[in-house]
């Protein structure tokens, strides 16, 4: 796992939603600040997300949670009816530690065991270099609209069967 061994990735208990709102707004607001500007961030988090509306938003993908000893250090949702990767954050102080890496893979597994043949997502300006290194590729480049502010990301794709034969 990248160097963690304190690292856990399990699935998503309805009493994560706070830690995790936190998470979220923690990485768009310090994680995200190299690629969009404080207006952009207010636009897309203006504060941590209400519990209640996060807590269903969690349960209704299948959101898996990475912790450590100190609790929730990120976290990813995949919506399998939409084969959509919804969500994926972790805190600031746990970027380039594998974390990310080790959600993915758990998300990954359980969209092939749902028989997912390809998944999207529209990734961020600072994760699209993480998804490319998965394998996955840019449909296009595209703006969407927050709070009346223009944000940009990227609209990704990636087949889950390209690379079966070598694997």
């Amino acid at each position: 796992m990248g160097g963690r061994p304190d690292l856990v990735i399990r699935s998503y208990r309805t009493n994560d939603a706070k830690a995790l709102g936190v998470i979220f707004h923690r990485a768009v607001h310090e994680g995200a600040a190299e690629r969009y500007s404080p207006k952009e961030r207010r636009a897309w988090s203006p504060s941590v997300p209400d519990t209640a509306s996060w807590r269903a938003r969690l349960a209704e993908a299948e959101t898996v949670v990475a912790e450590t000893p100190e609790g929730p250090v990120g976290f990813m949702s995949l919506d399998v009816g939409r084969r959509y990767l919804d969500l994926a954050f972790v805190l600031p102080e746990a970027m380039g530690t594998g974390v990310a890496g080790s959600l993915y893979a758990v998300i990954e597994s359980r969209a092939r065991a749902s028989g997912l043949t390809r998944l999207t997502t529209e990734a961020s300006l600072l994760a699209e270099p993480f998804f490319l290194r998965q394998g996955w590729r840019v449909v296009r480049r595209q703006k969407v609209e927050r709070l009346g502010v223009m944000l940009s990301n990227a609209l990704m794709e990636k087949d889950l069967n390209a690379g079966e034969a070598a694997a």
